[in-house]
């Protein structure tokens, strides 16, 4: 699904001398990290921006008392939920204040007695036993990454989470099965009393890719990668800004993060940074977009990237690490099993599925019924060498659907946007297309148990409702063609973006047939999936489709919704943000808030509800579709676990690939290359797991700390 190879070709032959360029410049120019400049800089500028903060909430305080005290009865109630909560802000900004530096270098003096520490080895492992280490994994990507950086400039692809969000460890993490707290570079854990803080004790042994020591001040460093002017990416900066209240560094091995308010779900937050090895960085400066395209930082997992094994447009290969520390680590002995991870770069799915059935891919993804009902029913299947696996996971829905860019017109009305709505037929699509077996998504972040709102149901396709809409906008004339006009000659004409794979082509064919009965004309933009990516994140779309995995516990509104994430200071579309609405109000942006800093499920469920009924509302996402399992085709040397804990995957993941439990079995192969030499079966296996099905979504009633 991305680079047409001869293009491949040529950007791989651009980016080998760009790099060649790179090294020339370097050794010809010295770098530094600046690392220790920033540190009082930035703890000067956080320390203005609270202030800011404080005074700007006193004097809305001030303004609301006066308010409050003029208000008739009926407007009484509001204004006084408004300043309660511009009280708690007041509270947050004294308390941020109260700390002191953001970027902190501390003694263990500084570390309070009496803390209780947590290890979360009472958690069951992960994984089998049977496990063995070896051999190589042959997998595919439909596209070569835009960049193999962490962050930046379009780091945000789908990559990404291969090369490092399912291999790096977090500080600490939850249990893909109970969701509980488990160890990752930190051994143990402990909460301030005030449930802001949260303190670590860093395995001594942790260590990077490239063999440098992790050191509790490499967390700090990653406040500066990801905060500093050098990067051309909003959103991180915001976030260590206004979610982070400070990291300290105690010794080489303990740190602490604060957060501004005591949250449902902190430990979650807090223990979700990942460290920067300062070697890496150390010619980070302001070209390093540029500079750092194509070097993978090293991480704490244990995969890495070796520099002739990144073929531009071909393939991306990981190695695990010979000795890595935390093999035998419980939670991760049984993981990261193969020697080699093999990404090869295949743009057709037909052709990923043909080399899939002559045992050159390891494991393919079936859940599209075509895959499943049709081309995986082969001789392959038959004797037993290609094993069958429907998996029912307790991943939240992700939000697959139709994003509205509701500052380009006709977007920016309602009724439009409620009229589109009703002109989507959804449900011809999962019918024909998906032979029924998927199901309408209804909202954005749906499937959090309490935390989302059963009751919503997304729009039927209605032409009747979809007209009567239009209508409501002004379109009350038809066109030659049938398509609906205002009575000036402004036609019903929108443009839906998208990655032109031919599944999705297949997809808004139909919808925009069904369309043109609702009068809409809906204008198909495929796209190469890189190019659609970077339109959507420059905000030029109308209608993007697409989708987010957001991580649970807990759904994400903010970066989707507020207004910070909408528009730049001259009221611009503001780029390289998650905000594809382009949307912002008072009420969404303190509901989005409100969702990342409640103190407790209740709240955070309530306002999750609301926004919900917000987005369902104002029609800004138009949901398309869902399923709750996935279907693997996996050759039968590619083992799955099955054990007490772990029934071929734990359950709290989007793809059982991405946890790492599987391994390859060279014994195995050998008999099973043999058998087809010899043309000698095994019994078919098509196994159904729904041990998981019935369990609630990862939206637990209480903190993971308690």
């Amino acid at each position: 699904m991305r680079l047409l190879r001869h293009f491949a070709i040529v950007i791989a032959c651009l980016a080998g001398f760009a790099v060649t360029g790179c090294r020339r410049e370097t050794s010809a120019v010295e770098r530094k990290l600046g690392f220790d400049e920033f540190v009082p800089s930035y703890n000067r500028y956080i320390r203005n921006w609270l202030l800011k903060q404080q005074q700007s909430t006193a004097e809305e305080a001030a303004k609301l008392t006066a308010d409050i005290a003029a208000a008739l009865p009926e407007a009484k109630a509001a204004l006084e939920a408004r300043a309660a909560a511009v009280a708690l802000d007041q509270e947050k900004w004294e308390f941020r204040l109260g700390l002191g530096d953001y970027l902190k270098l501390a003694t263990p003096a500084d570390i309070p007695a009496g803390l209780v520490w947590e290890n979360g080895l009472d958690q069951p492992e992960i994984g089998d036993p049977a496990a063995k280490k070896g051999g190589i994994y042959n997998t595919w990507i439909s596209t070569f990454p835009p960049t193999i950086r962490i962050v930046g400039d379009n780091a945000n692809n789908s990559f990404r989470s291969s090369l490092y969000d399912d291999i790096d460890l977090k500080i600490v993490w939850q249990h893909p099965l109970t969701g509980k707290m488990i160890p990752g570079v930190a051994n143990e854990w402990a909460t301030s009393t005030d449930g802001r803080t949260f303190y670590f004790k860093l395995d001594p042994n942790a260590r990077y890719s490239n063999g440098e020591a992790v050191t509790a001040k490499d967390y700090l460093l990653t406040a500066y990668i990801y905060a500093s002017d050098n990067l051309n990416d909003p959103y991180p900066k915001q976030f260590f800004r206004e979610n982070v209240a400070q990291i300290a560094a105690y010794d080489d091995h303990t740190l602490s993060i604060s957060l501004p308010e005591a949250t449902a779900f902190g430990i979650v937050t807090a223990g979700d940074l990942t460290p920067s090895p300062p070697g890496f960085y150390k010619n980070y400066g302001p070209d390093f977009n540029e500079r750092y395209q194509w070097r993978l930082r090293p991480t704490t997992g244990a995969y890495d990237v070796k520099p002739e094994d990144l073929v531009n447009g071909v393939s991306i290969t990981q190695t695990r690490l010979k000795d890595w520390w935390a093999e035998d680590r419980k939670f991760f002995k049984h993981r990261f099993n193969p020697d080699k991870i093999v990404h090869r770069v295949i743009r057709d799915t037909s052709k990923s599925f043909e080399l899939f059935r002559a045992g050159e891919l390891d494991s393919m993804l079936l859940t599209r019924p075509e895959l499943w009902y049709e081309k995986s029913e082969i001789p392959p299947v038959y004797d037993g060498y290609i094993e069958r696996f429907t998996f029912f996971r307790r991943w939240p829905k992700p939000p697959i659907g139709l994003y509205l860019n509701v500052r380009k017109a006709p977007l920016d009305s309602k009724d439009v946007r409620v009229g589109l709505s009703f002109a989507m037929n959804w449900k011809k699509v999962i019918d024909v297309l998906y032979r029924g077996d998927y199901q309408r998504l209804n909202a954005f972040n749906a499937g959090y148990g309490i935390l989302s709102d059963p009751s919503i149901e997304a729009r039927p396709f209605s032409i009747q409702e979809a007209r009567s809409n239009f209508a409501a906008a002004g379109y009350t004339e038809e066109d030659q063609d049938g398509v609906l006009k205002k009575p000036g000659g402004e036609r019903l004409s929108v443009a839906l973006t998208y990655a032109a794979v031919p599944v999705l082509e297949r997809i808004f064919v139909i919808l925009r047939e069904e369309a043109k009965a609702c009068g809409l004309e809906l204008r198909l933009d495929g796209l190469e999936p890189s190019v659609a990516y970077k339109k959507e994140m420059q905000k030029q779309h109308q209608i993007a489709f697409g989708a987010w995995n957001i991580q649970p516990p807990q759904p994400d509104f903010y970066q989707f919704l507020h207004s910070s994430n909408a528009l730049d200071e001259k009221g611009n579309p503001k780029p390289q943000t998650n905000n594809t609405f382009v949307w912002g109000r008072e009420d969404t942006d303190r509901l989005s808030m409100q969702v990342r800093t409640a103190r407790t499920v209740e709240e955070l469920a309530s306002a999750a509800r609301q926004l919900q009924h917000i987005m369902h509302d104002e029609a800004i996402f138009i949901p398309g579709y869902t399923v709750d399992y996935i279907r693997i085709g996996s050759w039968r040397w590619m083992r799955w676990p099955d054990t007490e804990n772990t029934r071929f995957s734990p359950p709290v993941t989007f793809d059982p690939h991405e946890l790492h439990v599987f391994w390859i079995d060279e014994e195995i192969k050998a008999a099973t290359q043999a058998a087809r030499r010899a043309h000698e079966s095994f019994p078919e296996v098509n196994r159904v797991i729904d041990v998981y099905r019935e369990a609630a979504a990862p939206a637990p009633t209480q903190t993971p700390a308690e």
